[in-house]
């Protein structure tokens, strides 16, 4: 595997070769498809370079922008069926957020006990820094109200497991990283709809409680039904009786919504009753996946380790989709875009360190608030720009700043590293 990886490696080189001289030569019919070859060659044959390997993510999220680019036609609409259909988003999105889920645990909570203060200044940083540095930037570019508020956006939600992946890179503190996701996840269906509220309230129409519907369907639920996965394989407080009850109730209830309660409820119940009804209809589907995810499991160990595989391949379909549907402001205002974000991510890595430090945390804690406060789940991102039917302009901002968050996460990541492994062996 490894020499057909060096040899795909191998390839991309001359494939970019290529790409390069067609540039110049002004061969447009060939610029498309060599882009694309070359970026999923690179990205291929990176695992055969040690060093290159913390990249491949990013790498592919790369893939994933160059074919929506060039090919956007391709990524939008299959036949009839239309590719950026807010339910097909919500149920990727929801594959992602499961997938992450299941590399977390009930046990990641515990730090709230002994790194109180750590969660409490990583919490705050989250939820002020970034949604007004997001909405300073929108003034000072004045992009349009709805590319305005996906910038908004994006500073407004939690951080993602991302940041946890970065964090084990740099050697900082994890488990107060893994702790703050945790935290800030479930704070995001609160928190990130108060600052879209507030901060982005005059650029678009935001439904608060709509919003935190949808975040707890987009992340709450498939996270919940990871972690309940978790609780019930080490039956901690003999909990599995408790689930095993819960599950065959889940199971009657669903089932009687499809045999024609949820019918007969549409037809008696007002808008708002209805989305308490399907929220539970959510939260009762996750109930029924965690524990056929045990059995599965069960009967098939390795499926586990394969779930962050499938949370990738699920950013990159949403990742390109996203880029497609907002091709065109892309070519407009592209530049721009990916300023803000640079800007955007480089103070979040600032003033998360600096207002740490100020604040009395360690080092490593620093470095560990840092990563959290800069790098954003643009997997919620996105969910929530799609669930607005909005993904071409309020998901903009998500399309272009996770793959620069993944870039300058990584290289920060492993300058700390380098930085302490220096520390150590001059002591």
């Amino acid at each position: 595997m490894k020499q057909v990886e060096k040899y795909t490696l191998w390839f991309g080189l001359v494939s970019t070769v290529t790409l390069l001289l067609s540039v110049i030569i002004d061969w447009e019919s060939l610029i498309g498809p060599l882009s694309v070859i070359s970026a999923i060659a690179l990205s291929i044959g990176m695992r055969s370079v040690p060093t290159l390997k913390s990249y491949q993510y990013t790498a592919w999220i790369l893939v994933a922008i160059v074919c929506g680019m060039f090919y956007p036609t391709a990524f939008l609409q299959w036949g009839s069926f239309d590719l950026r259909n807010k339910w097909l988003i919500l149920i990727v999105v929801q594959v992602v957020m499961f997938g992450m889920g299941t590399q977390m645990s009930i046990k990641d909570f515990y730090g709230i006990r002994t790194m109180g203060k750590g969660v409490l200044v990583g919490v705050l940083c989250q939820f002020t820094i970034m949604p007004i540095v997001g909405y300073m930037l929108t003034r000072v570019f004045n992009f349009d109200p709805e590319i305005a508020a996906g910038i908004i956006l994006i500073g407004s939600c939690s951080s993602g497991l991302a940041s946890n992946v970065m964090v084990f890179i740099a050697k900082a503190n994890l488990t107060l990283s893994v702790t703050l996701t945790a935290v800030a996840t479930l704070l995001a269906p609160i928190m990130t709809p108060l600052m879209m509220k507030l901060l982005a309230g005059t650029y678009v129409e935001i439904d608060f409680v709509g919003m935190c519907v949808q975040i707890i369907k987009i992340v709450i639920v498939p996270i919940g039904a990871a972690l309940l996965y978790d609780v019930y394989s080490q039956d901690l407080k003999g909990a599995r009786k408790r689930i095993n009850l819960a599950f065959y109730i889940s199971v009657i209830w669903l089932c009687a919504m499809i045999l024609g309660f949820w019918a007969f409820l549409e037809s008696k119940s007002s808008e708002s009753a209805l989305q308490i009804v399907e929220l539970i209809n959510f939260i009762f589907g996750a109930i029924i996946v965690g524990k056929l995810y045990y059995h599965l499991v069960t009967l098939k160990p390795s499926i586990h380790n394969f779930m962050p595989i499938l949370s990738m391949f699920g950013i990159v379909y949403f990742t390109t989709v996203t880029t497609a549907a907002s091709r065109d402001n892309i070519l407009t205002i592209g530049v721009f875009i990916l300023v803000a974000s640079i800007v955007h991510n480089t103070l979040g890595y600032t003033f998360g360190y600096w207002i740490s430090r100020a604040l009395g945390l360690d080092k490593n804690s620093c470095r560990t608030v840092a990563l959290e406060v800069g790098l954003q789940n643009g997997g919620m991102a996105s969910g929530l720009a799609g669930s607005m039917g909005k993904l071409a302009t309020v998901g903009l901002a998500a399309a272009v700043f996770s793959p620069w968050m993944n870039i300058s996460g990584s290289l920060l990541a492993n300058y700390w590293r380098k930085k302490k492994e220096r520390v150590y062996k001059e002591e």
